[in-house]
This record gives C-alpha cells, sequence and structure tokens, in this order.
C-alpha cells in the first residue's frame, strides 16, 4: 500500500512539474507574440510614413509636370 501512495505522490509531482513548465512556455510565447506584434506595428508605421512622403513626392512631381505643359 505504501509503496502504491509513494507511486502516486510520483507521478502528481512530475504532473505538477509538467503543468508548471507548461505554464512559463505559454507564458514567454505570449512575451514573444508581444514583442512581435510591436516590431510589425512600428514597422507599419514607418511603412505609412514613407508611403505619405513618396505620395507628396509624386504630387509635386505631377505638378510640375503640368506646369512644364
Amino acid at each position: 500500500m505504501s509503496d502504491i501512495k509513494d507511486q502516486i505522490f510520483h507521478e502528481l509531482t512530475k504532473l505538477e512539474e509538467s503543468a508548471m513548465r507548461l505554464r512559463a512556455t505559454a507564458t514567454d510565447a505570449g512575451k514573444q507574440t508581444d514583442l512581435e506584434v510591436a516590431i510589425l506595428t512600428e514597422q507599419v508605421r514607418n511603412l505609412r510614413a514613407k508611403n505619405a512622403h513618396a505620395t507628396e513626392l509624386i504630387d509635386q512631381s505631377i505638378d510640375l509636370l503640368k506646369k512644364l505643359k
């Protein structure tokens, strides 16, 4: 009977350790996702700024071409 109890407690300990590892993995994955979202957000912001600047330059070029006609 004592052996069965020891085995049960051993299995419960292993299960608890596995649960702790899974929680840590889930937390790390959440942090990684947050970092990826932050990086992508910054990249999108930069691309939008570059797009706006390019649009301004194109508009200026069109105006100059119209004046040259």
